[in-house]
């Protein structure tokens, strides 16, 4: 692997780290990578296991949430069986889950973080916090939206996901792209970077690459455009110390233009299934 950027945890730690490109799956690696990865999760900075709605910002994101939830649901719904049933990890807080479950879904969520299953559970949605938890049962669709990135052992992982898929089901990955617009533009101030939150960077070319060895094959990608502008609100704060919300709003404009052309948006949803 050969040095490609050299980045910082800017929301919580300020600790500096380094992105190594494997050239083979054309995607990136954050080095180091910490052996106790729970203290960079413990802030309420990491909005996706707090709820938080204080901030503009943070009022910007759920309200951005709410609208998705819907749009997640429906998209679950094309690869649906009769039996409709759904494991969602990495569930955060239980929203999409609970969404799933109003639409006569059968559900299951994993989520390792203890005070997000807190706020989840206060939901009526209770989450297991490891795979290893599941009964031994197999779902028409699982989901990880923003989680493959988080995932240590990432081989080892995904082998134990699949494993709970069944022959015909569906696996729905929503990621950041490295090869977007706003990644080079914000380069190392990208804020989807998010080390070392983020242990792996993908490329559309790496998900094809990654999955691969499972036998899986990538049969739809989506682009994600409300996370053009979300993600640099936080880049222009990250590189400026400022919010810049106009300046953001058309940098993510202008990604999401050029993502209609290259195809390259700032975050994918990629659809993969078994091959036969």
């Amino acid at each position: 692997m050969k040095p490609f950027l050299k980045t910082k945890d800017f929301s919580i730690s300020g600790e500096n780290f380094e992105l190594l490109l494997d050239e083979e799956l054309e995607m990136l690696v954050t080095k180091p990578q910490p052996k106790d990865l729970h203290k960079y999760y413990e802030s309420d900075a990491y909005i996706s296991h707090t709820d938080a709605s204080k901030s503009l910002l943070d009022k910007m994101y759920q309200a951005v949430k709410k609208f998705s939830l819907a749009q997640k649901v429906s998209l679950i719904n094309k690869y649906a069986n009769e039996n409709k049933t759904l494991l969602d990890f990495g569930a955060g807080t239980g929203d999409f889950l609970l969404e799933a479950k109003n639409r006569e879904w059968s559900v299951q969520g994993i989520e390792p973080s203890e005070d997000a299953r807190a706020r989840s559970l206060e939901k009526r949605m209770k989450l297991l916090s490891s795979i290893e938890e599941l009964p031994n049962t197999k779902f028409q669709v699982i989901t990880l939206w923003h989680v493959l990135e988080h995932l240590p052992n990432l081989d080892e992982q995904i082998a134990n996901i699949l494993n709970r898929l069944e022959d015909d089901g569906t696996l729905i990955i929503a990621v950041p792209n490295f090869k977007s617009y706003d990644a080079k533009h914000y380069k190392e101030f990208w804020a989807a970077y998010d080390v070392p939150r983020h242990l792996w960077h993908f490329s559309k070319d790496a998900i094809k690459r990654v999955f691969a060895k499972h036998d899986m094959e990538l049969v739809k990608t989506k682009p994600m455009w409300f996370d053009a502008f979300y993600v640099s609100i936080l880049s222009e704060k990250y590189k400026t110390g400022k919010q810049n919300f106009i300046k953001a709003f058309f940098v993510g404009l202008w990604s999401n233009s050029v993502a209609v052309f290259n195809g390259q948006p700032s975050s994918v949803i990629y659809i993969l299934k078994k091959r036969p």
